[in-house]
């Protein structure tokens, strides 16, 4: 009789250590789980350890509060006729005030913020050129946010940011604006060019009118230096010996010059064979010559 009186009381023990383990659950961190009492919502339970009615209430499921970022791409046409894809990226996350809109509200959360930001794409950037569309990544991401925040807000959930991260046009409209900029990039080389070789050509112009000029100056310079050594020369002579006229002393030093160069070619090293008339009336006839030049040459200077 013992035996079958503590057999039904350790039975219904037993029962009650399960109902009492059953009824605590735990909620991880940056979770919150919904509990329904008969399939109707009763409570929001918060992370950590917590106590439910054993067959009363329920755990009807978990909601993450982490930020999710769901990856969308939209494709639209712009205002000149050029179709893009532009990959969009949104972050949100369930507002933890309003897990009760989030979880019966919403059945497919991705395919609504899909719709929404389909509808806010198309809402600008049919309205803009390629290169316009190119320049507003940043102010299409902030009126995507917007419009979408404001409507997501009605089930419970919070756009933390929307990232357009970049623009793709057809391949064969890239390919198209890769020639033109390499063109035009073509184009401001070339004019650097021309414009280079025209300084070179003026400055090796200006250079040689200056090298041009400084030579002349310099050949006036010694023709100068020339002409009043010879008049010093000449005026010494005078001086020496009385009587003897300029021209006979202009050609005594003329061939005193004439003989000086012979010398000098016959002392270099590098001299090739000269044929020259080297009779008397021959040196006289080239110092005649080269006396009749300078005349001629200081009349025509006076």
């Amino acid at each position: 009789m013992d035996q079958l009186y503590w057999v039904p009381l350790a039975i219904a023990g037993l029962i009650v250590l399960y109902l009492v383990l059953g009824s605590f659950f735990t909620v991880r961190t940056a979770e919150v789980a919904v509990i329904t009492r008969f399939g109707k919502f009763l409570r929001v339970a918060e992370p950590g350890l917590n106590w439910k009615r054993p067959f009363f209430d329920t755990v009807a499921g978990t909601v993450s509060l982490r930020v999710n970022q769901i990856t969308l791409t939209m494709e639209t046409k712009t205002k000149d006729n050029v179709f893009v894809t532009i990959p969009i990226s949104v972050q949100n996350r369930v507002r933890p005030e309003k897990v009760y809109d989030a979880y019966y509200k919403l059945s497919d959360p991705v395919a609504q913020i899909k719709s929404y930001v389909e509808q806010v794409i198309l809402g600008h950037v049919p309205g803009m050129t390629l290169d316009e569309v190119f320049a507003s990544q940043s102010s299409i991401a902030a009126a995507v946010k917007q419009e979408l925040d404001a409507d997501m807000a009605t089930f419970g959930y919070e756009i933390v940011n929307v990232l357009v991260t970049d623009i793709v046009p057809d391949a064969k409209v890239k390919s198209a604006m890769n020639d033109i900029n390499a063109a035009q990039r073509e184009q401001v080389a070339a004019n650097a060019r021309g414009e280079a070789e025209k300084i070179l050509v003026v400055k090796k112009a200006e250079a040689e009118a200056e090298s041009k000029a400084l030579q002349g100056q310099g050949i006036a310079n010694q023709r100068k230096a020339i002409i009043e050594g010879l008049q010093a020369s000449i005026e010494q002579f005078q001086k020496v010996v009385e009587g003897a006229s300029a021209r006979e002393v202009m050609q005594l030093v003329m061939v005193t010059q004439y003989f000086d160069t012979l010398k000098s070619i016959g002392e270099s090293d590098k001299t090739n064979t000269l044929f020259l008339a080297h009779s008397p009336a021959a040196v006289k006839e080239v110092s005649d010559q080269i006396l009749q030049s300078m005349l001629v040459a200081e009349r025509a200077n006076g």
